[in-house]
């Protein structure tokens, strides 16, 4: 039996508290996915960003997982009043929440400890809890490709997107299965502090540091048979190009490809065509020198790859709903102050 409680270390008054709500039959990789991303998050001088906590539905004790292990909980659902992200694991043993979209007595006097405004974040089916507590009425979530047929017919009022990673409804935030846990909560962690702070993480973490929330949940073929080249080398040739006008004739030369063959077999790796991911991996390269840098707005628009700063402007606001001026008098403000509850 492995004990789930707080990680030693620095006093935690000034941390942002992530409280994980362990329900028997929790699938133990997706409920150790807050721990090993905020709980690794660390600003310039090292200091940890988040406390992460556990908490059972009933008094501290054992919570079975759907493995040959239990896990000891040594927190109460006391604990989630003093949350200020509350995150939900998938379980394989929702019982009436999965069968008939409606909480038990014990799952609903633990859920109302939580305090209006929390930010409620939910990893796969984790999504049923919130949907049946009501979090997500009128809203737009997703979970498991998979589960999400169920999913609508179960919860009419919320409008399920099936096909995407993950979606940040602001404070309330809802992810596909499994690894697409990690890809919500880098992003979270990349909102609170900057893409710095996200990268470090998954750099440790050993993933990849940015997957777009409307990138495809399922991809047909994502791991190319033996005989297909990938277009590996056309991605590494134009992160190292960002700078410069990129056509997609150009990197599907890199593979020695007809443009059609190259746009399929792309689609295929990454879920999403050519042209979106250039502009994601442009809007990334932005965000970090905005963040890290002192260039002007007009600079990094051309670093990046935008040409022009009305571009990049135009391009920032669709991705993230802000000027590039703003994001950096946000993380700017943000590193003066310090992180905080």
């Amino acid at each position: 039996m492995t004990s789930a409680t707080s990680v030693p270390g620095a006093p935690a008054a000034a941390r942002h508290r992530v409280v994980v709500l362990a329900l028997d039959g929790v699938i133990p990789f997706e409920f150790g996915i807050p721990q090993r991303i905020f709980g690794r998050a660390r600003n310039a001088d090292g200091a940890l960003l988040y406390e992460v906590l556990t908490a059972s539905v009933r008094e501290p004790g054992p919570v079975r997982t759907d493995a040959d292990f239990s896990i000891l909980v040594e927190n109460g659902p006391q604990v989630l009043a003093t949350a200020d992200t509350v995150v939900i694991p998938a379980s394989y043993e929702l019982g009436p929440v999965y069968e008939e979209g409606r909480l038990t007595g014990e799952l609903a006097s633990a859920l109302a400890h939580i305090r209006p405004g929390t930010r409620m974040i939910s990893i796969c089916t984790g999504g049923y809890v919130l949907a049946a507590a009501g979090y997500l009425d009128g809203r737009t979530a997703t979970t498991h490709w998979a589960s999400a047929e169920h999913f609508q017919r179960l919860f009419p009022r919320i409008t399920v997107d099936p096909e995407v990673l993950f979606i940040d409804d602001g404070d309330v935030l809802t992810s596909a299965g499994v690894a697409a846990g990690l890809d919500l909560c880098l992003h979270v962690v990349r909102g609170d502090h900057g893409s710095a702070v996200a990268n470090d993480v998954a750099r440790r973490t050993v993933v990849p540091p940015h997957r777009d929330g409307g990138q495809a949940q399922y991809i047909e073929r994502p791991v190319p048979e033996p005989q297909f080249a990938t277009t590996t080398s056309a991605r590494a040739w134009a992160l190292a190009r960002l700078h410069e006008p990129i056509q997609l004739r150009d990197m599907a030369d890199q593979e020695s490809m007809s443009v059609r063959t190259f746009t399929r077999r792309f689609r295929e790796e990454v879920g999403i065509s050519p042209g979106q991911w250039l502009a994601q991996q442009r809007v990334e390269r932005a965000r970090h020198l905005l963040e890290s840098s002192d260039l002007s707005v007009d600079r990094i628009a051309r670093d990046a790859g935008f040409g022009t700063a009305q571009s990049m402007r135009g391009h920032l606001q669709a991705a993230l709903g802000v000027t590039p001026t703003a994001y950096r008098r946000t993380f700017r403000a943000g590193a003066l102050a310090g992180p905080g509850r």
